[in-house]
């Protein structure tokens, strides 16, 4: 079990240490860390059935899935060499590597379950809506702004109100829309001219800076 899934015996230690990419990460980074994880989806136990009326499912070894080679699994080494094959077979050999499938109660991984892999660039994609939306309701919320705090309506219902609020929206969307269009003008501007883009500077003050800025 490893961050609520279920992974084949054998899986590679490296793999099952992915930790999540690191913000300052380049493109060639962000690559070979999303063919890590893609490797490691690889080796993951597939759900071959839905949850019954108790909670349990059935999921079945990841090279019967043909998702990875394994010499307990003759049928899988006649694929192609392009997925992982595993090297050092565990022994004795698990049940799922004996059965063409296993039965999971429903209290395994009931906690740590979760749509999409931790740190896959799905789960990536995912997550990064968390700070867009947060975002958007700062903004709307800003009494320099929309300023949709309470009271902001003074009409009552839930039709006018969701009237108001998609209205509220959709001008901090055309603002968004806006600004970001000003930005694209100036770069192709400055590219024009020959100068260097614009970079934004992030300012960050530890402790040492606030406690001698006191009085």
């Amino acid at each position: 079990m490893h961050n609520g899934n279920l992974y084949c015996p054998a899986t590679p230690t490296a793999l099952l240490e992915i930790g999540p990419l690191a913000r300052d990460a380049s493109a060639a980074g962000v690559e070979a860390h999303d063919k890590m994880t893609a490797e490691l989806s690889c080796y993951k136990l597939g759900r071959i059935t839905a949850n019954d009326a108790d909670g349990y499912h059935r999921v079945s070894c990841p090279a019967i899935m043909a998702k990875c080679r394994c010499p307990l699994r003759s049928g899988s080494m006649g694929l192609s060499f392009d997925r992982p094959q595993i090297i050092c077979s565990p022994g004795p050999a698990p049940r799922c590597c004996l059965q063409q499938s296993i039965t999971v109660p429903p209290s395994v991984n009931a906690k740590t379950a979760q749509k999409h892999d931790y740190a896959s660039k799905a789960h990536r994609r995912s997550y990064a809506r968390r700070t867009a939306v947060e975002r958007s309701n700062s903004r709307v919320k800003d009494p320099a702004s929309v300023d949709v705090s309470k009271g902001w309506c003074r009409l009552m219902g839930l039709v006018p109100i969701s009237l108001f609020l998609a209205c509220a929206l959709a001008v901090r969307n055309l603002a968004v829309s806006d600004a970001f269009t000003k930005r694209a003008l100036e770069e192709q501007r400055r590219r024009a001219a020959g100068l260097a883009p614009r970079t934004r500077r992030r300012r960050r003050r530890n402790l040492a800076d606030l406690l001698a800025a006191s009085p």
